[in-house]
């Protein structure tokens, strides 16, 4: 990602037209929302990107373990991809804080800043694991298997927190939790 927040660059990317129009009441408070939403997809589609080439690696760590009959190795690795792939499309398809005209919690700027913040932090997280599945991968390929089961150990817990973390994105969206 860049050195500008994602907000920020979302803001700098619109046209002249675009900005004129926030002078109208009405229309000012949407367009935030749906910059604050889009900044928000930036970040996310950041992450799972970084989620899906973290997979890739681990695939090709279930190819080494395969190629090296590492048998007692393999099954749980297969699990980690499984778990990799499923906090990556829970993430991909999350909500966007989107609520209906006549929902009872509606979601404002405020909510959508916390959304955004929170999704951010998130990233440290997923830079984390992506550093530990390449590093994995290249000591697997090199035929460095002495701590491949305490390296998916540390993996599946990374993963695991990675998950809690975000199940925990629509309170911290709706302010229940900071």
């Amino acid at each position: 990602m860049t050195a500008r927040p994602p907000l920020e660059k979302v803001q700098s990317s619109e046209k002249p037209l675009e900005r004129l129009m926030l002078i109208i009441p009405g229309y000012r408070g949407y367009k935030l929302r749906e910059q604050r939403r889009e900044a928000d997809k930036i970040v996310r589609d950041y992450i799972y990107n970084a989620l899906e080439h973290s997979r890739d690696d681990l695939m090709g760590c279930f190819q080494s373990l395969s190629d090296a009959k590492a048998s007692e190795l393999i099954e749980p690795m297969n699990r980690l991809i499984a778990r990799l792939d499923t906090i990556a499309e829970k993430i991909n398809r999350a909500s966007y804080g989107y609520s209906g005209f006549f929902d009872s919690i509606k979601v404002e700027e405020p909510e959508l800043d916390n959304m955004l913040a929170y999704d951010t932090q998130l990233m440290d997280s997923v830079r984390r694991i992506n550093d530990a599945t390449t590093s994995f991968k290249t000591d697997l390929t090199q035929g460095k298997l002495e701590n491949a089961r305490a390296t998916q150990q540390t993996l599946d817990a990374s993963i695991n927190a990675l998950e809690l973390a975000f199940d925990q994105r629509k309170a911290v969206m709706e302010g229940a939790k900071v």
